[in-house]
């Protein structure tokens, strides 16, 4: 339960990239790896408490957010999502070289919530990444309703007409980037404070896709939706292991059946565009010859 709330988080994270503003990221994974790796350095090399790694955590993403979104976030489309698959790759074989980062072998030793009373040990810490992941949901939703979220989703609807509108499509999307970079990096905090340990191996282009998975399976835009959706892509093949080794191939026909049935999502973002088309149409409709003579 406390990898499925991570992940959670993770993908709250990756809907504000995909599902509010449209960019398609497929090296999501990498924000996650960054966050990660800069609280176990922090933490075994430096004596560092899982707090104090935070703001270095939201400074590195913020900079990872920085350094690729800046001079790719002009691109639209597949050439977006080959720039991002390319990003997760390069930190994941950084990360696999430094001896910074221990290498292949990753880092050990990441302490967790180690003399703070009752949510010492993994009962406590799990209560603590609850709460921590119903903050972050709670603040995504805020985003969602904001000007910016707003201007997030006229990006994805139509960015040229956003633009013309006098939306700075090229700050907003940027703003998404990086907001989505933070909710990855503090994942990883959580994920290398509740494993204790990190390697190369936890980051490959299967996580970013499967982060992806969840948005798209739960319903792009909708925080529910998301929510429910990377709960399913947790907690489902734990629930098939009775199958056996066959369990992932139960899994995915569980997810060909739900997107077969459900393509837009299990929980889709409610949209009152079409009440409100009706409702104007309603308004603008020539008024009938009968109802003028009575």
């Amino acid at each position: 339960m406390t990898s499925a709330a991570i992940f959670v988080m993770l993908t709250v994270g990756l809907n504000i990239v995909v599902g509010y503003c449209g960019l398609l990221d497929l090296g999501y994974a990498a924000f996650f790896a960054v966050g990660a790796y800069t609280s176990g350095v922090l933490s075994t090399r430096y004596g560092f408490s899982l707090l104090e790694t935070i703001p270095a955590v939201i400074g590195m993403t913020v900079l990872a957010g920085l350094v690729v979104g800046l001079p790719t976030l002009r691109l639209r489309s597949d050439y977006l999502a080959i720039v991002t698959l390319g990003f997760g790759e390069i930190i994941r074989i950084v990360a696999n070289n430094l001896d910074a980062t221990g290498g292949p072998s990753g880092i050990y030793g990441i302490p967790g919530l180690t003399g703070v009373g009752s949510l010492d040990g993994p009962v406590g810490f799990y209560y603590v990444v609850v709460v921590i992941t119903a903050l972050a949901v709670l603040l995504a939703g805020r985003l969602d309703q904001s000007r910016l979220g707003r201007s997030w989703h006229f990006v994805r609807q139509d960015e040229d007409a956003a633009e013309m509108m006098g939306v700075h499509t090229y700050r907003v999307k940027l703003a998404a980037y990086i907001a989505g970079a933070v909710w990855g990096g503090l994942a990883g905090v959580l994920f290398a404070a509740h494993l204790s340990a990190v390697s190369p191996e936890s980051f490959r282009f299967v996580q970013s896709a499967l982060v992806l998975m969840a948005v798209v399976l739960g319903g792009m835009g909708s925080l529910r939706g998301v929510v429910v959706g990377a709960l399913g892509i947790s907690l489902v093949p734990e629930v098939l292991r009775g199958v056996g080794d066959n369990r992932y191939f139960a899994f995915g026909l569980v997810l060909i059946a739900v997107m077969v049935l459900r393509p837009q999502g299990l929980w889709p973002r409610r949209s009152d565009e079409t009440a409100a088309t009706a409702r104007r149409s309603e308004l603008a409709s020539p008024v009938p010859m009968e109802a003028k003579v009575t």
